[in-house]
């Protein structure tokens, strides 16, 4: 049975922490339903692992709901938000519902995540009163990535932890259904967590928050570029697809494959015709 927004959050009120992982393909996606991952985001961070731009800044709402579908298509149990790119929601409520319906409608996701605090208040309010669940994203939001100034921690100022308590308290309010938290201090994060009646959902925010988030491509260590301080790398896959294909490569030099037992046969006697 598909989760839903209402058990995510009955996973808080019962002290059970939410595992949440990103995924872009299809194949990928039923590894991580079959595994029991309860949440599934298509992220906007598919623009540098999986299209090698920069930064998220690039991304649009075509390539979003391109991947979007893909994972839908290999997902049975998750709930799967679609990350909605930038400039699809800041320009207006009315741009906002569009693009975010789009995410349902089209690319079969059952929740969409977008950053801001307060600010995006009013969308996010909007968007549930039409029937669309939001995930909001706080701290480090990589899409203000030119204006943060770079990937840095967020609300170590008396004054930044502040607007980032009440930009989270805002979100619930306009009803948020949970709060990724990235890049936040420690103990900050865990006040954000207490205060609010919705998950948290924590990346490089530390152990308080009611569940972790990580891009799949950090822990599996498919993505060489920049491994963040927050990943911890389960698996050198990378290392390992590596090791194969140099195995491949050499075995088809030296003619070591393909053997027998991965070709096919026939009755030789009707090949006598075409000699």
């Amino acid at each position: 049975m598909r989760t839903t927004i209402t058990q995510i959050k009955e996973m808080k009120a019962k002290g059970e922490k939410i595992p949440m992982l990103t995924c872009y393909d299809y194949s990928t996606a039923r590894i991580l339903d079959e595994a029991g991952v309860p949440m599934i985001l298509v992220g906007d961070s598919l623009g540098m692992v999986m299209l090698g731009y920069d930064s998220t800044i690039p991304v649009t709402i075509e390539e979003m709901l391109h991947h979007t579908k893909a994972v839908t298509r290999g997902v049975k149990n998750a709930l799967v938000i679609g990350d909605m790119p930038f400039m699809t929601y800041q320009t207006g409520h009315v741009d906002a519902m569009k693009n975010a319906g789009r995410f349902l409608q089209e690319a079969g996701a059952q929740a969409v995540k977008l950053e801001g605090g307060e600010h995006m208040a009013n969308t996010v309010r909007h968007l549930v009163e039409i029937g669309i669940p939001v995930q909001g994203h706080l701290g480090l939001t990589p899409q203000s990535i030119n204006q943060l100034g770079g990937y840095r921690v967020q609300g170590r100022s008396a004054a930044a932890a502040r607007k980032l308590l009440d930009d989270a308290l805002c979100l619930e309010q306009a009803g948020a259904f949970s709060i990724v938290l990235e890049s936040v201090p420690t103990p900050l994060a865990k006040l954000i967590t207490e205060k609010l009646s919705i998950p948290t959902i924590g990346i490089g925010a530390g152990p308080y928050c009611d569940g972790q988030v990580q891009v799949i491509h950090d822990m599996l260590g498919l993505f060489p570029d920049f491994v963040p301080r927050h990943a911890k790398q389960y698996l050198r896959l990378g290392d390992l697809i590596r090791e194969a294909v140099t195995e491949y490569n050499r075995e088809v030099r030296d003619g070591a494959f393909p053997t027998a037992k991965e070709s096919h046969t026939m009755d030789e006697r009707l090949l006598e015709e075409l000699t």
